[in-house]
């Protein structure tokens, strides 16, 4: 067998394989591995290069090899869930670098950080003052993750007692000028919707790049023309309206209606839809 086609076929028996044991080892992102999967994943990667271009000769031994390197840390992976001990020899442990607001600088030797790597790393996360920090730990990954201080923390809406209404994931329902049939079906919908309000937004769909529906139902659209502004529907914000316009609207029946009973069922009514405009505000507004 000519060298050329040796090594085209274990090329191409490698490439597969190693996506397959990428696959088997897990989804990890290679900016939060530990340095462990990054010499596994370095060696998987070496020794794929070293057996596809036929400088370990032997195909045996080389898979023998990476099998070991691609294997073994499953094996590890597995038994490191049931033992501390051994995730933390394996993976490393987390080093608590900022505690009670102070700097703990024996941990930051250990580690060897300085103080302006810590000051760079907190800006990544947004924080530019030391003084908002109240702990800051620094994973096994080399991320580093921080927790405010209790008055330095943004304000939530449970911190000002408002309900809000559960969100579900987007759903993408045209992608490059095509329609996606099963997200539609998805939010409950289908074509004859969406051509109902591509034509109220006055749009083709052949001039659509992203299209997507949010759990409220809104549509939003971005075009292949970016110079054409697109007022954005409110379908949420136009039904809180309607609502209170109706409630508007028998309050002033109420008013006009010289009927005593006319008088009381409006009146009654449009109690009853104030307090269910106030059950939906924060699901409609926020």
């Amino acid at each position: 067998m000519k060298d050329w086609i040796e090594i085209l076929l274990r090329s191409l028996s490698l490439f597969f394989l190693a996506l397959a044991l990428t696959r088997i080892m897990g989804k990890k992102q290679l900016t939060k591995i530990t340095p462990f999967y990054f010499i596994v994943y370095s060696v998987v990667a070496i020794l794929s290069a070293l057996i596809s271009a036929n400088i370990i000769k032997s195909l045996v031994f080389g898979f023998i090899a990476l099998a070991v390197w691609a294997l073994l840390p499953l094996v590890l992976d597995y038994m490191s869930l049931k033992s501390k001990t051994l995730h933390d020899w394996i993976h490393g442990r987390e080093t608590i670098l900022i505690k009670q607001g102070k700097i703990m600088e024996e941990n930051l030797k250990q580690v060897r950080l300085t103080g302006e790597e810590l000051l760079r790393d907190l800006r990544s996360k947004n924080v530019f003052n030391l003084a908002d920090v109240e702990f800051a730990v620094l994973e096994s990954t080399g991320e580093i993750n921080v927790l405010l201080k209790s008055d330095k923390k943004p304000v939530t809406a449970r911190d000002l007692e408002r309900k809000i209404g559960p969100q579900s994931e987007p759903q993408t329902v045209i992608l490059d000028g095509n329609i996606l049939d099963e997200p539609l079906s998805t939010m409950g919908l289908n074509r004859s919707w969406l051509n109902k309000q591509l034509e109220s937004m006055g749009l083709s769909l052949d001039n659509i790049f992203i299209g997507q529906i949010d759990s409220s139902g809104d549509l939003y659209v971005d075009l292949f023309d970016d110079c054409i502004q697109l007022p954005q529907p409110k379908v949420k914000e136009m039904l809180y309206a309607n609502l209170e316009k109706t409630q508007a609207d028998l309050l002033g029946y109420a008013l006009q209606t010289e009927d005593t009973k006319a008088k009381a069922m409006y009146s009654n009514n449009a109690d009853k839809l104030e307090k269910t405009i106030q059950k939906l505000k924060p699901y409609l507004l926020h």
